[in-house]
């Protein structure tokens, strides 16, 4: 054998120990703590939600959240590749209302921040999750927590001029319909394989609000910047975070990463100070902080 062959025949061992892409981008994943993950995934969402507030003065908010699902349900269906054939009524029913939740639920709170700040409607649409976590529960220790939430809402008003009452309706639809989300995504989870299930509602969603943003957001949607700010609030509100968390939730307990993701209103007030320079009464930064401590401990006396 000539030193040639024996050189690349050593190059074609050390080639197909080469690890593949996928496997150097999970290693590295796997080298950040699953905490870090959360809290960056938690801080991309609000960072997406800020883009939008942003956009709002060239975009409607219909048109934006439009924006964000059809970036999300196109990744997604690339993704997960759903298989539509073979499935019943029942499925279909479930997998439908799951979408309409989700549309509402993101149409709802886009809604709500072009009203009022960003880490307001982001506390008051955090009761949605809250109430199904306390709802059916006999501990008495819950009723402090309903009571730290119940405390959080009434301060919330205590700020400076008036709140937009609107606002405030949109962000408590936008509440329910996450709590309508939530029940729906068990009940899809349990019918459709791995996000496959995500992946149909998302286009449902896409197909239930095109009316509205087409016709709201005009021609301003073929605006190749604007598109180009649409995806961004797409990936920074649904594709970083739902990746993030998916990878977390390997290696991490269910009880903490629900712990975790009750800073959300925290990490939206700190992002609206941050970007949109939305100034919050030390009564409002207290209303946040009761919400956040009883969601976290809602989320941990359940579990």
């Amino acid at each position: 054998m000539s030193a040639d062959t024996a050189v690349s025949g050593s190059g074609g061992a050390l080639w197909g120990r080469r690890p593949s892409a996928g496997a150097v981008l999970r290693s590295a994943g796997d080298a950040v703590p699953p905490t870090a993950l959360i809290l960056v995934g938690i801080l991309s969402v609000q960072a997406g939600a800020g883009l939008a507030k942003n956009l709002f003065a060239v975009l409607p908010p219909s048109s934006v959240v439009w924006l964000r699902l059809l970036t999300s349900a196109i990744l997604l269906a690339v993704l997960a590749r759903p298989v539509l054939r073979g499935r019943t009524r029942a499925d279909w029913l479930v997998v439908v209302g799951f979408g309409v939740a989700l549309a509402g639920m993101n149409w709802a709170i886009y809604q709500a921040i072009a009203r009022i700040p960003l880490g307001i409607a982001v506390t008051i649409e955090f009761l949605g999750p809250l109430t199904l976590a306390i709802i059916g529960s006999r501990r008495a220790v819950d009723l402090v927590w309903v009571a730290l939430a119940g405390t959080g809402v009434l301060l919330l008003g205590r700020g400076e001029g008036d709140i937009d009452l609107a606002g405030v309706g949109f962000a408590l639809l936008a509440a329910a319909a996450w709590a309508c989300y939530i029940l729906l995504s068990a009940a899809t989870g349990r019918r459709f394989s791995g996000t496959s299930g995500l992946a149909v509602a998302s286009l449902v969603g896409v197909v239930l609000l095109a009316p509205a943003a087409v016709t709201e957001g005009g021609t301003a949607l073929l605006d190749p910047r604007l598109l180009l700010f649409g995806l961004a609030v797409g990936v920074l509100s649904s594709v970083v975070p739902y990746s993030l968390e998916m990878h977390a939730l390997r290696r991490m307990p269910p009880r903490v990463f629900g712990i975790l993701m009750s800073l959300q209103p925290a990490a939206a007030a700190l992002i609206g100070l941050a970007v949109l320079g939305e100034q919050l009464s030390v009564w409002q930064w207290v209303a946040v902080a009761c919400v956040v401590g009883a969601s976290a401990g809602a989320t941990r006396s359940r579990s």
